[in-house]
């Protein structure tokens, strides 16, 4: 069987030295495999309960039109989300056009004129910088007057407390925690160092909400940030809760009062959470999220797949090759851009759809920069399928991430390494890291 498989990868476009290389690494995963399971298993119950509870049937699979009113699959799905969150209230709905859309969404309708937002965790993700208004833009939040104020980490990735204490003021209304590193080389934050920090904050100013951008988060270990404090969670479908099936979507999970405000700024004063027709995605909702645990687990063991391929080469790597792991996002440091264009080019070799495709870096809107992305996904966008992206500019690094399946995973990191090898960045001899 072994013979095959070499066979078939030799078909698939790998080198005997890549095969070779990558099977050892491979070899030497299975007892955080066994931890990623471990975890898989715990989040896959606590799904399947929460839809048991809930009574969902076979009539919340279908879909409504118009005004959507008396959408039972629509609101049972939000009362399976707040249950699996242990929150009071949840909005899911395929209206909610992406994961920018969904933070934009929670902050515009919970902060108010003359409101402050802090990040206590430095610069946020790219595309809430014109949300922000941190770059200018139409509708920013600066131009309906809430400031902004933002407390960088510290060299070594840890919270300066000090910092934070001093920029909390009687203007703060809102905290954004963004889990994941965005277009950063910084630690992604563990439940239990945003626990530390909602409770630091919380002593200081109880009054405050404590939102967490959970995107790439949901699932990679058994407590979500609503379980530690945080008054309200943000995330996208076509990210880990969708299961790779959700085609749209977003959520909040959260306080009643956050969630309804936002429902209302989602539709309309006065109506709020009972319009908004389901449409027929209903369907891959229900079944995204049941597969999501299982699916966050083969992102994250070809998140670390990767992490060990490139530390081993001397790549800086974050997180590295032995951390535990609190989202799917796996960052390699290649210092020139060529390396950042090979790693995406492989990856899109490696893809079921447009695997014919040749990335190159564009100008894309909300970034300032020219980005690369590679993802040939049966939904587009969806980067819970694998996928890999990066903005060329210093320090050229590239961010890895999903992958339906396992074996899907390992293909593309393998298709990577190839690919770099092709190109002269990366040598064949393997034999000195072996």
């Amino acid at each position: 069987m072994n013979i095959e498989k070499k066979a078939m990868y030799k078909q698939m476009g790998i080198s005997e030295e890549v095969y070779e290389f990558s099977e050892k690494i491979w070899n030497s995963l299975s007892d955080r495999f066994a931890q990623i399971d471990a975890v898989s298993e715990y989040n896959q119950l606590k799904v399947i309960g929460a839809m048991q509870k809930n009574r969902v049937s076979e009539a919340c699979l279908l879909g409504t039109t118009g005004y959507g009113y008396n959408d039972l699959g629509r609101d049972t799905l939000e009362a399976v989300y707040a249950d699996i969150f242990h929150t009071e209230n949840a909005l899911v709905r395929p209206q909610i056009t992406c994961g920018t859309h969904a933070l934009a969404l929670a902050l515009m309708s919970n902060l108010r004129p003359g409101d402050e937002l802090l990040s206590p965790v430095g610069k946020p993700y790219d595309t809430l910088e014109e949300v922000i208004g941190i770059r200018e833009s139409k509708g920013s939040l600066k131009e309906y007057g809430i400031s902004y104020r933002q407390v960088d980490l510290l060299p070594d990735g840890s919270f300066d407390f000090e910092g934070i204490a001093r920029a909390i003021n009687g203007k703060t209304k809102l905290v954004t925690i963004q889990r994941s590193k965005g277009y950063q080389t910084r630690p992604t934050l563990s439940v239990e160092r945003i626990e530390e920090l909602i409770t630091f904050i919380k002593e200081r100013k109880p009054d405050v909400i404590c939102m967490v951008d959970n995107c790439y988060g949901e699932f990679t270990e058994a407590r979500e940030p609503s379980d530690v404090g945080a008054d309200l969670v943000v995330g996208s479908l076509i990210k880990n809760p969708g299961g790779g099936l959700a085609p749209i979507g977003g959520y909040l999970a959260g306080k009643k009062e956050c969630i309804e405000n936002a429902a209302y700024r989602l539709t309309s004063p006065g109506l709020g959470k009972e319009v908004g027709a389901s449409l027929q995605v209903l369907n891959s909702f229900y079944q995204g999220l049941f597969l999501a645990p299982s699916v966050t687990a083969n992102a994250l063991k070809s998140a670390i797949f990767a992490a060990n391929i490139y530390e081993r080469l001397g790549f800086a790597v974050v997180p590295d090759s032995v951390e535990s792991r609190h989202d799917i996002i796996q960052a390699v440091t290649f210092g020139d851009p060529e390396g950042v264009i090979a790693f995406c080019q492989g990856i899109q070799q490696a893809a079921a759809v447009d695997g014919h495709v040749t990335p190159e870096p564009w100008d894309m809107p909300g970034y300032d920069s020219p980005v690369i992305m590679a993802a040939g996904a049966f939904v587009s966008g969806s980067s819970i399928e694998l996928s890999a992206d990066g903005p060329i500019k210093p320090p050229y690094a590239v961010y890895f991430q999903g992958g339906l399946t396992w074996q899907h995973g390992k293909f593309g990191i393998m298709k990577t390494l190839q690919k770099l090898v092709e190109k002269g960045i990366v040598s064949a001899d393997f034999s000195r890291f072996m």
